[in-house]
């Protein structure tokens, strides 16, 4: 197939891409929002391709894969005709959560795909069809060493998205252990920071740290949390969305305490033994729920439909 699919969530589509099909990403002139083509952070495959926007109509398109909820008119503005779709909606709800109408609630003619079960619980989906197609990652393979005793924390845009992500709670963590700071706009906070690394620098840079933690409040479900368990990472986490059913017990501490989250921080950092062994029953719950065969054989099979 020929799929028409926007760069908007890095991580998401570094995965979505490794399928067997061609892949057009929009290009727009200053690659804003709605056409940044190809990613320069990841590594993606020759056949995710880049196509500026006034191009699209002479290209064959099978399906659009929408984001956005403006996508739906631009596809069809920008190919010159209607092309099945489906949408991805990657976010919890907003607002008045249990009353919260997702934008296609009112339509039955387009599959809106959520990521998580959690997503798709707590959203009104109206009369829409619904699907989850749980996230895959590409394995990156066990790079844990843990050799720093020290909190791996991903957080893009930690600022604007304090209670969101969790930022607010960063320095009661770190009175429990050093903390650095992986993401974009991540500089100038008074933690160790790594700014936007390349994907494959960033899991090796990681790795290194003895622990992951993931301080998100209100969050479908991170793809760093699942990169970082299967690099081998244990995980101290919020007990919040979907968190829940990603990390198993034996693979780290969730809790909605944070007093409790703290002490496990400090726990896994003070045992680099114990954190290598909740790390290893992290990686092989991720591989096992989140492996990325079993997310593009989802695709294949949704896209085949439509």
């Amino acid at each position: 197939m020929r799929i028409l699919v926007w760069h908007v969530h890095g991580s998401w589509t570094s995965a979505f891409v490794r399928g067997g099909h061609d892949y057009l990403l929009p290009l727009v002139p200053g690659r804003g929002p709605d056409g940044r083509g190809r990613a320069e952070t990841y590594d993606w495959p020759p056949n995710a391709r880049e196509v500026p926007w006034d191009r699209l109509r002479h290209e064959q398109v099978d399906v659009v894969v929408h984001q956005r909820p403006h996508e739906l008119d631009l596809a069809r503005e920008w190919l010159g005709r209607r092309v099945p779709g489906v949408y991805v909606e990657h976010n919890t709800p907003k607002g008045d959560v249990p009353a919260t109408r997702h934008p296609l609630a009112g339509r039955d003619d387009v599959t809106l795909v959520h990521v998580t079960h959690f997503n798709e619980l707590f959203w009104d989906n109206g009369r829409a069809p619904t699907r989850v197609i749980e996230h895959g990652v590409p394995d990156p393979g066990h790079l844990y060493t843990g050799e720093l005793p020290r909190a791996g924390v991903v957080v893009n845009e930690p600022v604007r998205r304090t209670r969101v992500a969790g930022t607010d709670l960063l320095p009661r963590f770190q009175a429990a252990a050093p903390l650095d700071l992986f993401g974009m706009k991540v500089e100038g906070l008074p933690y160790g920071t790594f700014e936007d690394l390349p994907q494959h620098v960033m899991h090796a840079e990681l790795a290194r740290r003895r622990v992951y933690l993931h301080p998100y409040r209100w969050t479908s479900l991170g793809l760093a949390l699942i990169e970082a368990m299967t690099l081998g990472m244990p995980v101290v986490a919020l007990a919040a969305t979907e968190a829940v059913e990603a990390v198993p017990p034996e693979a780290g501490v969730l809790s909605t305490r944070v007093d409790v989250l703290a002490d496990a921080l400090a726990a896994f950092v003070a045992d680099p033994e114990r954190a290598a062994q909740a790390g290893k029953a992290a990686r092989t719950a991720a591989l096992a729920r989140y492996g990325l065969d079993r997310f593009l054989r989802d695709w294949d099979a949704l896209l085949a439909e439509v």
